[in-house]
């Protein structure tokens, strides 16, 4: 039904233009979650969650291993309805320190044969304050949070960790695990926190400020998929040694592989790319870091999610969870289904497999 109707009414809202379907979207899930038993009525369709998808990792439980990426609600405003369409977590932001407007419109683009997207959203969002505040009035939302955080783009690189220090203590309270986004390309200089010497530092003053803060939280890093491998082991090294609690691989690519003829034409749109033309690409860095942690460092892996055959893969080459955002727009809710359910019959093989039947 999302391909056949839903789908091409969305495309055609506001000309085209991704960004407006984006946004109908939220606002459609926002009005919906807050009609009486609405979201009830919805979770009886997509959100009931098949035995043996849940997990636990980095210390938190999730109800099952797929979770929404970072950038589909940056704002967190319509967080109720994502447990019901089947997600077992979802991940907020990224939000900066300062509100900002992000780049200039249009930002996003749909690459239909391709089933990929490009987008130089440049983190618009509200600020961190006011996602404080927002997930203060929710309360319990009954599924584990993630919060990305990035840095606001009028601070300068010299001054990035006190501005990813001041949402990370505006927000504590209301996440399970922050994600540090140090590899967005859409904000100038980003990319350069990955480096040794900028990320120990940042990070190093991030569990420092956790620890003030009480009880300690899993922090993550998002990874770019464009480090070699070399650059990957670097990063690892001092994710291991300030103790990061895991790395999400992998955000968007400033490349173009895989490309159907009919997308050539927008493929000079700068931005990062997401959707199918990733799948290899971060399997083979999940696979990558996998290996080179020994299985030590827990793994969400995200990017090319379209199918259950997707996720399973990137599971397969070693994450412990996986996201999707860009496969949501091609695929829709019914994606989120049929992988919890592919990975609850994976979980069935393995019980009679080997007898376990955890």
């Amino acid at each position: 039904m999302y391909r056949k109707l839903i789908r091409p009414v969305l495309y055609r809202l506001g000309r085209g233009d991704a960004e407006v379907a984006h946004e109908q979207t939220l606002h459609g899930l926002r009005r919906l979650s807050r009609v009486p038993g609405a979201v009830p009525v919805l979770a009886s369709t997509y959100g009931a969650l098949p035995a043996g998808v849940d997990r636990t990792v980095f210390g938190v439980r999730f109800p099952s291993a797929v979770g929404l990426a970072a950038g589909m609600d940056k704002n967190g405003v319509a967080l109720p309805a994502w447990r019901a369409l089947g997600f077992g977590f979802v991940e907020v932001g990224t939000v900066t320190a300062l509100p900002q407007p992000g780049n200039e419109k249009p930002r996003l683009f749909r690459l239909v044969d391709s089933e990929a997207v490009i987008n130089r959203m440049g983190f618009n969002n509200l600020g961190s304050a006011a996602l404080a505040e927002r997930l203060a009035a929710y309360g319990d939302l009954g599924y584990p949070l993630g919060i990305s955080i990035g840095k606001s783009k009028v601070t300068p690189l010299a001054d990035a960790v006190e501005d990813y220090v001041t949402s990370l203590r505006r927000l504590y309270a209301y996440g399970d695990y922050f994600a540090v986004n140090v590899s967005s390309p859409n904000t100038p200089g980003l990319r350069e926190l990955q480096d040794a010497g900028h990320l120990r530092e940042l990070l190093t003053a991030l569990h420092s400020e956790a620890a003030s803060l009480g009880d300690p939280k899993p922090i993550l890093v998002k990874i770019a998929p464009d480090l070699t491998e070399a650059a990957i082991d670097e990063l690892l090294g001092v994710c291991t040694d300030v103790g990061v609690a895991g790395i999400i691989a992998t955000n968007t690519t400033i490349g173009r592989p895989g490309l159907a003829p009919a997308d050539q034409a927008l493929a000079a749109e700068a931005g990062g790319l997401s959707g199918r033309p990733l799948a290899e690409i971060s399997a083979k860095t999940v696979a990558h870091i996998h290996a080179e942690t020994g299985g030590a460092l827990p793994i969400i892996g995200v990017g090319g999610v379209l199918d259950p055959a997707d996720a399973t893969r990137l599971l397969d080459a070693g994450a412990s969870l996986v996201q999707l955002y860009t496969g949501l727009i091609y695929r829709g809710p019914g994606l989120v289904r049929a992988t919890n359910r592919r990975l609850a019959a994976a979980s069935d093989s393995h019980s009679a497999t080997t007898g376990d039947p955890s």
